[in-house]
């Protein structure tokens, strides 16, 4: 993922407990074949039925219809939902840090690895960074949105970008709907984004896509 341009990781998601309804209508696999052809690195699909209206069915008919990795989001809090991921089509999954005990995420860490799946740990926090940073997460991903109190603060991810070691894939997430907002989080060291609302809300997803692609990353002083 780590190329001379940020990444683009797309999501599908039909609605979220911060904006509500997004776009209820979303096929996902037509979705997918429009964020592949628009240039997304990856493709971030959310499972979670109740505040995001997925299922384990738009992973699996995604992964049908495209060719690049897929990341599975959802609250991961059993190694079962791994191997569920795993049979799916994922390619990697989303462990936060804050859902889960330092003793459990790192055992969903190694868990998820032994599947070949890619964790990315999720933090919002200096403290919840170092931990991932501690168990050897490869992926890291720093959210401008604090799922408690569903605000955003993009100090967050300017804060913490350049923090993640040089070895780690940062990839910034929540609160970019614009090309500057790629381009700022590339100057605060992320090696990828991953845009949902702006995405999963536009009538053409192909050109969305494509209009946030190409932006040059930066070195992180780490």
């Amino acid at each position: 993922m780590c190329g001379s341009t940020v990444a683009v990781i797309a999501e599908m998601k039909r609605r979220s407990p911060s904006k509500g309804a997004i776009r209820e209508s979303i096929a996902a696999e037509l979705q997918g074949v429009a964020y592949e052809r628009g240039g997304a690195s990856a493709i971030s699909v959310l499972t979670e039925p109740l505040h995001f209206g997925g299922n384990v069915a738009d992973l699996e008919s995604t992964r049908a219809r495209v060719g690049i990795p897929l990341l599975r989001k959802d609250f991961h809090i059993d190694e079962l939902q791994l191997h569920e991921a795993r049979a799916a089509g994922a390619s990697a999954v989303l462990l936060i840090v804050r859902a889960l005990s330092p003793e459990k995420l790192a055992a969903m860490i190694e868990r998820a690895t032994s599947l070949e799946l890619e964790p990315l740990v999720e933090v919002h926090t200096e403290s919840e960074l170092a931990l991932a940073i501690e168990l050897g997460a490869r992926v890291i991903g720093i959210n401008s949105r604090d799922l408690e109190t569903l605000n955003m603060d993009a100090q967050v991810p300017e804060r913490l970008l350049g923090l993640v070691p040089s070895g780690t894939i940062a990839i910034a997430e929540s609160g970019i709907e614009s090309r500057a907002d790629v381009e700022a989080r590339a100057c605060w060291g992320a090696d990828a984004v991953l845009i949902g609302s702006a995405l999963s809300a536009s009538g053409d997803p192909e050109s969305a896509v494509r209009a946030l692609t190409g932006v040059a990353r930066s070195a992180r002083a780490h």
